[in-house]
């Protein structure tokens, strides 16, 4: 191991968390929670079983003492504010930090341009009022004690994205696409190094970590459609605008180095399934 930093991955038996887990393992003491009864997990004395609704997280931070949490919850969102602001209190006192994966939908409200780090939060939605309240409390603290990485929408091989595209197609059933909407995106390979990198480095503050250019919704999944080369896939579009709408998260404040920047053309190319 080239670190002697403890992490512990709230979340790590879900998509993102799991495959952030594995990023780690070779370089760092990784740790991560579970929920739901799996033997995997259970034979794995690196993973901790955890009730995010009916166990206080600051007894398992007690027990493991990270050095730094990586937040990918899903679940209650009422149980989750209280959880991460039972985080706030331990790191306050431990030599700890938080990584908090939030979302493009803290900007929701905000449809005519992307979002930059520290552009003004409001969401319309009440996933996006939710991470902003968990945002907002973490704003708080000195920039040491944090991070706050926001996620446009994840693709890549294997991605629940991807698998949901290719039933789609597989059933002859439409997939649901969004003309008007303008996105940045990124995949869950891409997004596991950049998370490498600002734990490695100690970078503070807010990241955008989502392509550094922009497509339409219904282009994206059409050009991920040929790259799979599904033939006449059924698309459905969606207008919930009559306009452009923009649901981006641009990078430009914290920018990481060119080696961990990415393409639309990447998202595109990472989402082959590789069986």
């Amino acid at each position: 191991m080239s670190d002697s930093k403890k992490i512990l991955i709230l979340g790590g038996s879900g998509f993102l968390g799991n495959a952030l887990y594995r990023e780690l393992l070779p370089y760092f003491n990784t740790h991560a929670t579970y929920y739901t009864d799996n033997a995997t997990f259970e034979s794995n004395f690196k993973f901790h079983q955890w009730d995010l609704e009916s166990e206080d997280v600051s007894i398992l931070l007690e027990q493991v003492k990270p050095n730094v949490i990586v937040s990918a919850l899903r679940g209650s969102f009422d149980a989750q504010v209280h959880q991460h602001l039972s985080i706030i209190k331990y790191i306050l006192k431990n030599p700890c930090k938080l990584i908090f994966l939030s979302s493009a939908n803290v900007f929701d409200a905000f449809t005519n341009y992307p979002s930059y780090e520290y552009d003004k939060t409001l969401s319309e939605s009440v996933y996006g009022r939710f991470k902003i309240k968990i945002e907002n409390a973490l704003l708080r603290l000195p920039n040491n004690k944090y991070n706050i990485c926001r996620l446009p929408m994840v693709f890549g091989a294997k991605s629940p994205r991807l698998i949901e595209l290719t039933e789609h197609y597989k059933n002859n059933v439409p997939f649901e696409v969004f003309p008007n909407v303008v996105i940045n995106a990124t995949t869950h390979k891409k997004l596991t190094q950049q998370l490498h990198y600002i734990i490695n480095r100690n970078r503070k503050g807010v990241f955008h970590l989502g392509s550094k250019d922009l497509v339409h919704h219904d282009d994206l999944i059409q050009d991920i459609c040929k790259e799979l080369k599904f033939e006449n896939p059924l698309l459905k579009s969606v207008y919930n605008s009559n306009e452009d709408r923009y649901l981006a998260v641009m990078p430009k404040d914290n920018l990481l180095p060119k080696n961990l920047q990415m393409t639309i053309q990447e998202v595109i190319k990472d989402s082959v399934i590789i069986s």
